[in-house]
């Protein structure tokens, strides 16, 4: 009897394989069944939304850095960051803030240039700066919040990519920040080496059988990857939306004065909604006394550390540096709303 015991202690653990994330999906999704279960049903309604709603940006995002492992472009990517690190930190918070990538869809791209080797300063500088701004958002924004609003943020979001990639390069350089990635995602230093070592590029990769099989596994392993967070974190933000009302928001971030600045760039983190259902609610809370400043650090806190980012990049990334991420989530924001109040105040 020991022996058939001992036998199925070593098989299980092979044969049976239960993944936590999607664990913890079923189980809120039970809870909600039971307890309320109208609001199961909406919860599944918008998670399966939002994951239609990001699958153009995933599924474009995916494939790119699939190609790029699969064709060796990799390789040109990474010799293109080599040795510009100062430069690189610039060029990609400004094209943090101009592409149309959401803080969802940039994920397989980040964890691509990690895995390659390219630094993690201009990486965190695009990082940040991508999900606060993009040019149909800009649009948006200016129609409802104003022009001057549009630009400012358009500049807070730069602002925070600066700030966040500097800091990180004088962090990398002191020996704080080395291998960024977690454990089995991407190949972290390996893969830089790797990525840097000379090879040819094959453009057309398919019609290599070796690289198509690359592409395809790559693309599948990424997909499966975010799949299973990107659908917590839905259903996380879901079950917010529906149990802390806007109204509860607006008492916290009303009024003048720096405390509502500093309390909205504190509530921005798990009370945001998405980047375009956030800004009518914006809209209306300044009709109702929110000042510009608390206005703009609650969008750019709340779009950097929404919580599908937030959970991608602490899937994808080790705590320290996860940690970091949101420390330059906060204190930019914060010195943001600041900037932007002080500047309505000297032109009023």
């Amino acid at each position: 009897m020991s022996e058939i015991a001992a036998r199925m202690r070593a098989i299980m653990p092979r044969s049976v394989h239960i993944d936590r994330v999607w664990a913890t999906t079923a189980v809120i999704l039970l809870a909600l069944a039971l307890v309320t279960p109208h609001q199961a049903q909406e919860s599944l309604r918008f998670t399966a939304g939002s994951l239609l709603e990001t699958a153009p940006y995933l599924i474009l995002s995916i494939g790119i850095a699939a190609y790029a492992g699969a064709s060796g472009a990799d390789r040109l990517i990474a010799r293109a960051f080599t040795g510009r690190t100062a430069i690189m930190i610039f060029a990609a918070a400004a094209f943090g803030g101009l592409s149309p990538f959401c803080s969802c869809g940039v994920i397989p791209l980040i964890a691509a240039l990690l895995s390659m080797g390219v630094p993690l300063a201009p990486v965190m500088a695009f990082w940040l700066a991508s999900p606060v701004i993009d040019p149909s958002m800009f649009v948006l924004t200016s129609g409802l919040l104003g022009l001057d609003f549009a630009i400012a943020k358009t500049l807070a979001a730069i602002g925070l990519g600066l700030f966040g990639g500097f800091v990180t390069m004088a962090l990398v350089g002191a020996g704080r920040l080395a291998d960024p990635l977690r454990p089995g995602v991407g190949d972290g230093g390996c893969g830089g080496a790797a990525a840097r070592s000379d090879g040819t590029v094959a453009w057309r990769f398919w019609q290599e059988a070796g690289r198509t099989t690359r592409f395809w596994k790559s693309a599948g392993s990424t997909t499966l990857f975010l799949g299973k967070w990107l659908t917590l974190a839905f259903l996380l933000e879901s079950v917010m939306l529906a149990y802390v009302p806007p109204e509860f928001v607006s008492r916290l971030v009303g009024g003048p004065g720096i405390t509502p600045i500093l309390t909205a760039t504190l509530v921005g983190v798990p009370a945001y909604l998405n980047g375009y259902a956030a800004l009518p609610l914006v809209s209306g809370l300044i009709s109702q006394g929110m000042a510009p400043g608390a206005a703009l650090a609650f969008l750019v806190a709340g779009g950097v550390t929404c919580i599908p980012a937030a959970i991608a990049v602490f899937a994808l990334v080790e705590k320290r540096v996860f940690a970091l991420y949101v420390g330059f989530a906060l204190t930019g924001s914060l010195a943001s709303g600041l900037l932007f109040q002080s500047v309505m105040l000297a032109l009023s």
